[in-house]
């Protein structure tokens, strides 16, 4: 597989999720879930003009671009012009919104004075190993690429012109395919469909399809994935769309959770940053798994780990802060699954989380543990609470906080007490939140500090007050531990761990959102301006930490920057907070999406695009900026 780094567009569906290039190049496509299973290894399309040779849609050097959403949709368009043939070419992509079904719709304009005579050639070669061997079929006018556990059809209302099962990837350069066979033992293939003559100025539309078939649950048949086919073939296309289309902008509608769309009031918030919010609304669905509320980080863009540990997978911690941002856009039932049916479903016996899962709920590869993980679902449990006073929620989620914190009083009594039957902890040291070092943080101890807090508040609320007192003890002596060991005497500073006394954009959780100090506490206040000297960067932007290498460092964070415009706002500096916000909206991508970093010398996105963590807190940010303009009626985020 090429290395596809940057996913620049994403659209889907509850079961499919697609990315593509800014030149309208398929990247990416899973199917069932968020994350697993990722089908194609390369998808081009092209058209032969003439006697060309194929002109690949994605990346000809006469070609000219121009991508954009449907407004207030996960529809996307990428206008191709083809400047030597005169040619202008609207490609929409779209998943409908009732099946399984991916819609590639051209309109095709001849702007030449010659008549043009158009192929349209499609190269697809999908993900393939020793036990996932693929094949191709033609059948139909259906082209069916297969594995054991899926058929992948490619097909279109207008017939088959010609294919070439072996050997295409250099034959489909040329436009010509010619086999005599109709079954091969190949992952890559090519097909062609005539579109015909197309005279000056005239203008006509294909449509592709795609289909995947599950063959996983039952025996199945080529026969009978045909007679499905042949349904979706007389499908209206345009009515497809256009239904697609009041799906997404309905769902929008109503998850416009801060009243946004129709503040024409407020000078506080800029069409740029609606673009963002309403994009973050139309992601987060993208990510969720519909049926157990896991949340994908982000969509795929390290299969080989090159360059990471890989990232479509759900990490508890992200994905109660994404649910943070949810609560706040009117998604309360997809917060509930998580918790109610992920959480529970991915517990450990010992009270604990792993590090990551697939949003499945299977156990994803890890390399250790992250403690804040486990403490972050009581404090989720907790603030779904406080924003939805649902008692019933509580009562249903009480028995796994418990093991949960069963879990903290362990690492806990052996952090603080070093209490030595605790074997676990004794020999495995927790990683941080960013997951790069080994030991004890303040990121985290302030989480387990919230997670007892909370417990306490959560006890009290179902009456259960025997219980109290043993929980603020926890709480108490954990934040006498951090003042005595994670805090540098002299300058009267934060340290993020017990090995170093680097700068970290973590430390702020110690106010900002755990609450164990105060915003006034001369500790938070020189750390902040110790976090202004070393990690805000020229151009506004903040790093993660001191000498952080990852992607080359020096990198501003989305999330760093919008937890100190967090701070900012908290403490009433809203031209301080003005400006962080700023900086990333200022860097985000043409369609909306933010990076995971952004490089400092360009203002680019630097990596993953559309980083479901980043949208969370731009999302909370602007709940948190409305307490001081005239969006106050919106609220604030618990914490």
């Amino acid at each position: 597989m090429n290395n596809k780094y940057l996913n620049e567009a994403i659209i889907g569906n509850d079961n499919i999720v697609i990315s593509f290039s800014k030149k309208g190049e398929l990247l990416r496509l899973f199917y069932p879930t968020r994350d697993c299973r990722q089908f194609v290894d390369t998808f081009y399309t092209g058209v032969k003009v003439n006697d060309s040779n194929n002109i690949y849609l994605h990346d000809d050097i006469n070609n000219i671009y121009n991508q954009y959403y449907s407004e207030n949709t996960n529809v996307l368009n990428t206008k191709i012009e083809n400047t030597y043939f005169k040619l202008d070419i609207l490609q929409t992509d779209f998943v409908s919104a009732k099946q399984d079904v991916i819609i590639k719709k051209y309109i095709i304009t001849n702007n030449n004075s010659i008549d043009l005579d158009i192929n349209f050639l499609v190269y697809s070669k999908l993900l393939s190993s020793f036990n996932n061997m693929v094949g191709t079929k033609v059948d139909d006018n259906i082209f069916m690429q297969y594995s054991h556990n899926y058929t992948f059809s490619i097909f279109s209302k207008t017939p088959i012109l010609s294919y070439k099962l072996n050997n295409s990837e250099e034959e489909v350069k040329s436009g010509i395919l010619e086999d005599k066979d109709f079954i091969a033992m190949q992952s890559d293939s090519a097909v062609s469909f005539n579109l015909g003559k197309f005279k000056p100025s005239e203008t006509k539309e294909f449509e592709l399809f795609i289909n995947i078939n599950s063959n996983r649950d039952k025996f199945y048949r080529f026969d009978d994935i045909k007679k499905n086919i042949n349904k979706i073939r007389a499908m209206n296309v345009d009515s497809e769309l256009e239904q697609t289309k009041r799906y997404w902008r309905k769902y929008v509608k109503e998850h416009d959770g801060l009243g946004l769309l129709n503040d024409t009031k407020s000078e506080e918030i800029t069409e740029e940053m609606k673009k963002i919010y309403v994009r973050s609304i139309l992601l987060f669905p993208l990510l969720l798994n519909s049926k157990t509320g896991g949340i994908s980080a982000a969509l795929e863009v390290d299969e080989k780990k090159d360059k990471s540990g890989r990232y479509s997978y759900c990490w508890p911690r992200d994905a109660v802060f994404i649910n943070r941002a949810l609560e706040l856009l009117n998604m309360n039932k997809e917060v509930e699954k998580f918790y109610k049916i992920f959480s529970k479903n991915t517990q450990s016996d010992n009270g604990m989380w792993d590090q990551r899962f697939y949003t499945d709920c299977k156990l994803a590869p890890c390399w250790g543990y992250q403690i804040d993980e486990t403490a972050s679902i009581i404090y989720g449990v907790y603030g779904h609470y406080i924003r939805t006073k649902n008692i019933e929620f509580l009562k249903d989620t009480v028995e796994m906080c418990e093991k949960a914190i069963q879990a903290l009083k362990k690492y806990v009594d052996y952090t603080i007490y070093g209490n030595t039957d605790e074997e676990f902890f004794m020999k495995y040291e927790s990683y941080d939140l960013w997951e790069n070092y080994q030991g004890v943080h303040l990121y985290s101890m302030s989480a387990i500090y919230t997670a007892f807090d909370y417990m306490s508040r959560i006890y009290k609320k179902l009456e259960k007050d025997e219980k109290i007192d043993e929980m603020k003890k926890y709480a108490k002596s954990i934040k006498k531990y951090c003042l005595e060991n994670l805090c540098d005497k002299e300058s009267a500073t934060l340290k993020r761990n017990n090995k170093d006394n680097y700068s970290d954009i973590s430390v702020l959780a110690t106010a900002v959102p755990f609450k164990m100090m105060r915003l006034d506490e001369k500790e938070i206040q020189n750390t902040v301006e110790k976090i202004n000297l070393t990690l805000r960067t020229y151009t506004g932007g903040y790093l993660r930490y001191e000498n952080d290498s990852y992607m080359g460092g020096n990198n501003p964070w989305p999330i760093a920057t919008l937890w100190m415009a967090i701070y900012y706002l908290k403490i009433g500096n809203k031209q301080e907070a003005r400006k962080c916000i700023d900086f990333v909206t200022n860097t985000a991508t043409k369609h909306g999406f933010l990076a995971e970093q952004i490089d400092n010398s360009t203002m680019q996105s630097k990596w993953v695009i559309g980083l479901g963590w980043s949208h969370a807190m731009y999302v909370i940010t602007l709940s948190q900026l409305g307490q001081f303009g005239q969006l106050g009626q919106l609220g604030t985020v618990p914490n």
